[in-house]
């Protein structure tokens, strides 16, 4: 699994909150392991976000990005990061 981030999402990391930060480090090591555990609430997205998946990074926070199967290997491309209504509700 190769892990990538979009300029947006870097940006989006880097205003968060020192916790959120760290939080989303953890979280990431464990989605590396296991992107399908139940903690992470792991689901496709609709709407704008077709094609597009979430994962839970605290009880507010997601994580969206996009999987990329290519030949051997698989490419997560997160691309945003923000709570609930930041990503949802526009």
């Amino acid at each position: 699994m190769t892990i990538n981030y979009t300029d947006n999402f870097l940006r989006q990391l880097k205003k968060s909150n020192v916790q959120i930060r760290k939080t989303f480090k953890q979280r990431l090591l464990l989605f590396v392991e296991n992107p399908n555990d139940l903690e992470f609430n792991n689901h496709p997205l609709q709407r704008e976000y077709v094609g597009f998946r979430s994962i839970d990074i605290t009880a507010d926070y997601r994580a969206v990005y996009r999987e990329v199967i290519q030949k051997d290997d698989t490419y997560i491309y997160f691309i945003s990061l923000g709570t609930h209504h930041q990503l949802y509700e526009r």
